[in-house]
């Protein structure tokens, strides 16, 4: 097998504009450009900041039944996606924990699946595997996927013709954008407003010159990715939550439809619920939470937490600096009696313990775009 890293459709692009590239999930990414993680950052928090997230899975999911087979194995309401319309949800295994987490919308009677880029090959096996009756799974192998985030992304939109006044967050359409047809939905991954579009390769590094030439715009790094997410107190696979970690425990329950709980109309039915339904009345030893260091040290991924006697009550799975807020973050797992918002854990750095506090997962308030 070849370890070569595969490019995407931008790969040219980003070299031209000076980007550092490095190795993410088998593709050689951008991890930052000239003007450095901080203010590419601050610049999507202001303007509109451009990402090739073209390295995510994209599929379909097509048949009558393709909707009550996807609700086997994700716990949201798939069935009941209007057309047009989107949901974040995640493949969950046997025993409560998460395989992967994705996006579903519905597009008239199909469903598009976007996946992680580290998770997508077993994902697809996984649906080739599980789905039945008339679904069928069409991976999409020659489409780029842009994102478009910030206060200024409508008005990109809007320079290319389209106002989406009337498209809200986690709504989808395909539109026209430069003279390609694009699907596009109103999300991402930085808190702030925003689209998504997956458009033909061939037709993708015209598009991004069209929009990387607009006033507002800037390519983007996967550096600020990750501290722009960190900030919006969002979940990064195979760090915050994993395989061996349940959607209650990672505080995403929301996600989980009410109509999938206990007492709801499809109550169940997918993989793990017997574990993870029950759990759903706060009933786990740890939770998801979000610290808050005292002092200026950022506290990283893997650093233990402890009590005031320096007994391990959790550990951080995410950590750094906030740009927008100009201290340092994190997230990480925490016993139950010490998830309080505003209760005080020590960090354990280099023999010390390092004063810390439990706080909102969402350290930066977020402006998604709701009618």
């Amino acid at each position: 097998m070849s370890d070569a890293l595969l490019s995407t459709a931008l790969t040219e692009l980003h070299i031209e504009n000076e980007a550092k590239m490095v190795p993410f999930a088998g593709y050689n990414m951008p991890v930052q450009y000239p003007d450095g993680v901080l203010k590419e950052h601050l610049h999507t928090r202001e303007n509109a900041g451009l990402f090739d997230v073209s390295h995510m899975g994209q599929a379909w999911v097509t048949g009558e039944d393709a909707g009550s087979e996807l609700e086997k194995l994700i716990p949201i309401d798939i069935v009941g996606l209007a057309d047009g319309e989107q949901r974040y949800g995640f493949f969950t295994n046997k025993n409560g924990g998460i395989e992967d987490d994705l996006m579903v919308s519905r597009w008239g009677n199909d469903f598009f699946l976007v996946v992680n880029a580290a998770c997508k090959d077993q994902d697809f096996a996984y649906l080739r595997q599980q789905l039945g009756g008339d679904s069928k799974l069409n991976i999409i192998e020659d489409r780029a996927l842009l994102a478009l985030q910030g206060p200024k992304a409508h008005l990109v939109m809007q320079d290319l013709g389209h106002s989406l006044k009337d498209m809200a967050f986690m709504n989808c359409r395909e539109l026209n954008l430069a003279g390609a047809q694009c699907y596009v939905s109103r999300s991402g991954y930085s808190g702030e407003d925003g689209f998504e579009i997956s458009i033909a390769n061939s037709e993708a590094l015209e598009l991004a010159r069209h929009l990387q030439a607009h006033k507002h715009c800037k390519w983007i790094g996967l550096g600020a990715r990750d501290s722009l997410r960190l900030e919006g107190g969002m979940c990064l696979y195979g760090h915050d939550i994993d395989q061996n970690t349940s959607p209650v425990e990672a505080a995403i329950t929301w996600a989980i439809s009410p109509v999938r709980r206990s007492g709801g109309a499809r109550e169940g039915g997918f993989v793990g619920a017997d574990v993870i339904l029950p759990q759903i009345p706060n009933k786990v030893s740890r939770k998801r939470v979000g610290i808050k260091p005292t002092g200026r040290a950022p506290i990283r991924e893997g650093t233990v937490l402890a009590d005031a006697d320096g007994n391990a009550i959790g550990h951080i799975t995410s950590g750094g600096f906030s740009p927008s807020l100009g201290h340092p973050i994190a997230m990480g797992y925490v016993s139950k009696s010490h998830s309080k918002l505003g209760s005080t854990v020590y960090a354990q750095v280099r023999g010390k313990l390092n004063e810390a506090k439990v706080s909102k997962t969402d350290f930066v308030q977020n402006n998604f775009y709701r009618l």
